[in-house]
């Protein structure tokens, strides 16, 4: 299992060009249009070469959060938790 860890949160009009792929890709699965306001978490997962994109408002709880990055074989760290719980 893979540790995913924070690399920050953003407002999609803010989001640093090295993400935008990811979150174009994130977005077309979702079949969601992106919003400036939009509050995204790039969380990375460690030992590999990608990231893990969290549209914040489309989760209620950090344990929607565990599912999903379970799902993918990753586990997010105590810490990083704790700051998207804040952003909830």
């Amino acid at each position: 299992m893979f540790v995913a860890t924070l690399d920050g949160i953003f407002k999609y009009a803010d989001l640093p060009e090295e993400y935008e792929p990811y979150v174009q890709f994130k977005a077309t699965i979702d079949k969601r249009e992106l919003k400036p306001s939009d509050e995204i978490a790039i969380l990375n997962i460690a030992g590999t070469s990608t990231h893990h994109v969290l549209f914040l408002d489309s989760y209620s709880s950090t344990a929607e959060i565990e599912r999903e990055l379970k799902e993918a074989d990753a586990k997010i760290n105590h810490t990083t938790l704790k700051i998207i719980g804040g952003h909830l």
